[in-house]
């Protein structure tokens, strides 16, 4: 018990260590731009298809599943506001953001090691560079940015699979169904689950 509390209070004086310097390093240093526009293009742009994938599959099994259920009851009608509150305020965000975590962090764990490894980090220190500043803010601002332009790709891309559901099932027009879609939902529900994923 003693090594865990050891343990769990280490990591978490490191993690703090961490995120001064990660503030620290933002503000009094020059910004590295070119790094950081590579970063979005391999964190984002990199991963639109997956997200395309997995935001679509999601709309379209979430609707497959609620419609025998709520068609029980006649409420089919329902189905529009139900799946895209599901999707925006709590689905989408969490499995996007997981699957991006997958994604991206093992990209980013395989690159630095292979540079730690291959002694890179090394030579930029060498050279005057700080690798902190242009490795890891670099990587952690391009991430902030993007996974949650990410979560809302993923929310449209889940809403179309839904209403093409909707569509080909319940012979509901897309313009119907987007109609019932943004009556339904607010910003008040959209900013939290972005928020949450940065």
């Amino acid at each position: 018990m003693e090594i865990y509390l050891k343990r769990t209070f280490n990591e978490i004086g490191n993690t703090t260590v961490f995120a001064f310097r990660f503030f620290k390093v933002i503000f009094n240093s020059n910004f590295e731009g070119k790094e950081f526009i590579r970063q979005c293009y391999f964190i984002g742009y990199k991963s639109l298809p997956l997200v395309a994938l997995t935001g679509f599959i999601m709309g379209l099994v979430l609707t497959i599943q609620s419609r025998p259920e709520m068609a029980r009851f006649g409420a089919e009608s329902w189905i529009p506001k139900m799946v895209s509150l599901s999707l925006i305020r709590e689905i989408a965000p969490v499995v996007t953001a997981l699957i991006c975590a997958g994604k991206i962090a093992s990209g980013i764990g395989a690159e630095l090691g292979s540079m730690k490894v291959t002694e890179q980090i090394d030579a930029m220190e060498v050279s005057g560079t700080n690798p902190f500043k242009y490795l890891v803010v670099t990587r952690i601002l391009a991430a902030t940015l993007m996974i949650p332009l990410l979560i809302i790709y993923g929310d449209a891309i889940a809403l179309y699979g839904s209403a093409l559901v909707e569509n080909l099932k319940g012979d509901v027009s897309f313009q119907l169904y987007f109609n019932k879609v943004f009556d339904a939902i607010k910003f008040s529900d959209i900013i939290p689950a972005t928020i949450k994923s940065i």
